[in-house]
């Protein structure tokens, strides 16, 4: 999962700078460079060199923003903060999990599975908030369930002078063990995931990119080129499956979840 993959031009002014299992995306701007998710603490080093290799500076990243607070996606926010000194931007549900490193996680997995550095948020971001620099515009929209915090982000990019609506989604999942129904670490469990599911089918799509390679199918193009546009880039109909796929699977464990307490 955290093996390099080499870094590549996807679209407009965004790049994959992750490694093969876990995304990372790099979003420049004139005034300084957005990253978003930062992979495990040891795949900040691949980070960091596909950055570099892309031809842009480490010392350039401005703001660090995340797709939601998992050890996989975040667990090198404190190591990049260090090396960038950068300003780590989270919604108010992932704050909590990032600021005690992971261990506010209401999932039960054993803590040496889900636990990492801990890091300040120097911005807590509300749902609907818009994320600038340098003439470049992210949208937070809170969705979660995967995580307290779990936050998908927008934009519009430039692409063969057509404006494409881009989304980075989040997750949707449910994690393996979590009860849905009665949950006294996330008591209104369903009702967020089903106000989650509805935002998500709202969202305009013309790209979409996730946290997983898999999900938007980087492994099958893990040895293009680091220029031009990528086959990775795949458009909403593939996102739209994928969201009914975790919704159906959200729907069964709810329907299991009340036949069993009756």
């Amino acid at each position: 999962m955290a093996r390099p993959v080499p870094p590549r031009h996807l679209v407009a002014n965004i790049y994959y700078v992750g490694a093969i299992g876990v995304s990372s995306f790099l979003i420049t701007t004139p005034e300084g460079h957005i990253l978003l998710d930062t992979g495990f603490d040891d795949t900040a080093p691949i980070v960091q060199r596909s950055v570099e290799q892309l031809g842009f500076k480490l010392a350039d990243i401005k703001i660090i923003l995340s797709s939601h607070a998992h050890i996989d996606h975040v667990g090198g926010h404190a190591l990049m903060k260090k090396l960038t000194g950068a300003q780590i931007y989270a919604s108010a549900g992932d704050a909590r999990a990032l600021e005690s490193g992971g261990a506010d996680d209401y999932i039960q997995w054993p803590k040496d599975s889900i636990v990492y550095a801990p890091v300040k948020v120097d911005h807590v971001v509300a749902d609907g908030e818009r994320v600038t620099l340098g003439g470049v515009t992210l949208t937070a929209h809170l969705t979660p369930g995967h995580t307290r915090g779990a936050t998908t982000w927008t934009m519009d990019a430039t692409d063969d002078g057509r404006v494409q609506h881009v989304v980075f989604f989040s997750s949707a999942t449910i994690n393996p063990g979590t009860r849905l129904l009665h949950n006294p670490l996330f008591p209104d469990f369903v009702e967020q995931f089903e106000a989650t599911f509805t935002k998500l089918k709202a969202l305009p799509c013309d790209i979409y990119f996730a946290p997983h390679g898999g999900q938007f199918a980087m492994a099958e193009n893990s040895s293009g080129s680091t220029r031009g546009r990528n086959r990775s880039v795949h458009r909403s109909r593939r996102l739209e499956k994928l969201i009914a796929t975790m919704e159906q699977a959200f729907r069964d464990q709810l329907t299991a979840e009340k036949v069993a307490a009756k």
